[in-house]
C-alpha cells in the first residue's frame, strides 16, 4: 500500500498501522490525535513527523523521539525518555511528567505548559526556554535555573522541589506560584510579580517570615488553604481559644499545624484513652472534640533512637495505642500488626 506524501494527511489509525508496521516515512502528517501502544515501544517514530496530539502514555517503554517532531501537543509521561530532540517544537503542551529517567531537555524548548511532575533526575532547565505554565512537583534534584529564560503569565508549581534554593529574577509577572516542601527556598527575588496567590506550606519562606516588597498584598495559602498573612508569619499570636471556635474545618487544619500539635494537646487537656509502652517509651491516645468535626485523636509516642515525640493523628474510632499504632502502619487488623521490636 502507497504511503501519503507529506503533503496530503493521514488519519491517527493510518498512521499508527503505518508506524507498527515500520512503513512510515520521513515528513508524515496526521490530523488529529496519534495515541501509540505498548507494542509500538521499541518501534521508531519517523523522522519530521507532525501530528497534532502525540500521546505516547501508553508505550513505556518508549525511549527516544525523532528528530524535527513538530506538534500542537505532545503527551509523553511515564515514557524512559532521557532527553528530547534540539529541533523538537511544541506548540501548545508539553507533558513529561513522570518521567524519571528524563536528564536533559533542550535549549530553546517554547511550549505554551510544560509538565514535568516527577522528573526526579531532572537537575537544570534549559537556556532560552520559553513557556506561561511550568509544573515541576517532585522534581526534588532541581536546583539549576538557565541564565536566560522567559517563564511569565502562567501559574509555576514547584511543590516538593527540595533541593531549590532560589527563584531567578526574570520569572512573572505570575498568575500563582506554588512553593509548598522548598525547605531549602528561603527569600524570593525582589521585584517579582504575583497577581493571583503564593503557597507557601512547609518551605523556608515560612520560616524567615520575609516576602519582598513587591508581593505585599499577594493572597496567601498554606496547604492550598487561604489564610491571612499573620497565620503564616506569625503564628505565635494563634490562640487556643481561636482554634476552638473555627467552624472552617480546613482553615482549622491550618491553624493547628501553625500552632503545634504538641503545644494544641497539653493546652487541650486532650482526654487520655488509652496508655501503653513502646521501645521509644510511654505511648498516650489522646482525644480532642471539636466543633462541628469529628473528634481530634492522635497517637503520642517518642522515637526510639532521637526521643524526639511524634503526635499522629489517627482516625477517630481508634481505641487503644496498639490499634492506633496498626493503622499507621498499615493493618486494618491490629492482631495481625506485632513488630519485633514493641513490647
Amino acid at each position: 500500500m502507497a504511503m501519503s506524501p507529506s503533503t496530503d494527511p493521514i488519519s491517527p489509525a493510518e498512521a499508527e498501522s503505518y508506524i507498527l508496521k515500520r512503513l512510515a516515512r520521513p515528513g508524515m502528517r496526521v490530523d488529529g490525535r496519534l495515541a501509540l501502544r505498548e507494542d509500538a515501544a521499541r518501534v521508531s517514530l519517523p523522522p519530521n513527523l507532525d501530528v497534532e496530539c502525540l500521546d505516547l502514555s501508553g508505550c513505556p517503554g518508549f525511549e527516544m523521539l525523532p528528530a524535527g517532531l513538530r506538534c500542537f501537543e505532545l503527551n509523553a509521561s511515564s515514557t524512559k525518555l532521557r532527553t528530547l530532540p534540539a529541533d523538537l517544537s511544541i506548540r501548545s503542551i508539553c507533558n513529561l511528567s513522570s518521567c524519571e529517567e528524563l536528564t536533559e531537555l533542550p535549549a530553546g524548548l517554547t511550549a505554551g505548559t510544560l509538565i514535568l511532575q516527577g522528573c526526579t533526575a531532572l537537575t537544570a532547565l534549559p537556556e532560552k526556554l520559553d513557556i506561561w505554565f511550568l509544573d515541576m512537583t517532585g522534581c526534588w534534584a532541581f536546583s539549576r535555573w538557565p541564565k536566560q529564560a522567559s517563564i511569565r503569565s502562567g501559574r509555576l508549581n514547584l511543590r516538593g522541589c527540595t533541593a531549590l534554593s532560589s527563584l531567578p529574577a526574570y520569572l512573572g509577572p505570575l498568575a500563582a506560584l506554588n512553593v509548598r516542601d522548598c525547605p531549602n527556598l528561603r527569600e524570593l527575588p525582589d521585584g517579582l510579580r504575583i497577581t493571583g496567590w503564593i503557597d507557601v506550606a512547609q518551605s523556608g519562606l515560612a520560616e524567615t517570615k520575609k516576602l519582598p516588597d513587591s508581593l505585599r498584598g499577594v493572597g496567601l495559602r498554606w496547604q492550598g488553604v487561604r489564610v491571612e498573612e499573620r497565620i503564616i508569619f506569625q503564628p505565635e499570636t494563634i490562640t487556643l481559644k481561636e482554634i476552638l471556635r473555627e467552624e472552617n474545618a480546613e482553615r482549622r487544619r491550618v491553624l493547628l499545624d501553625r500552632f503545634g500539635m504538641q503545644r494544641f494537646m497539653k493546652e487541650s487537656r486532650a482526654e487520655v484513652l488509652d496508655t501503653d509502652a513502646d521501645p521509644g517509651g510511654p505511648r498516650q491516645l489522646l482525644r480532642v472534640e471539636l466543633m462541628d468535626d469529628e473528634p481530634l485523636v492522635t497517637l503520642s509516642c517518642f522515637c526510639p533512637s532521637t526521643k524526639r515525640q511524634y503526635f499522629l493523628r489517627v482516625p477517630p474510632d481508634m481505641e487503644t495505642c496498639h490499634q492506633a499504632a496498626a493503622w499507621i502502619a498499615g493493618f486494618d487488623d491490629p492482631s495481625q500488626y506485632r513488630p519485633m521490636l514493641e513490647t
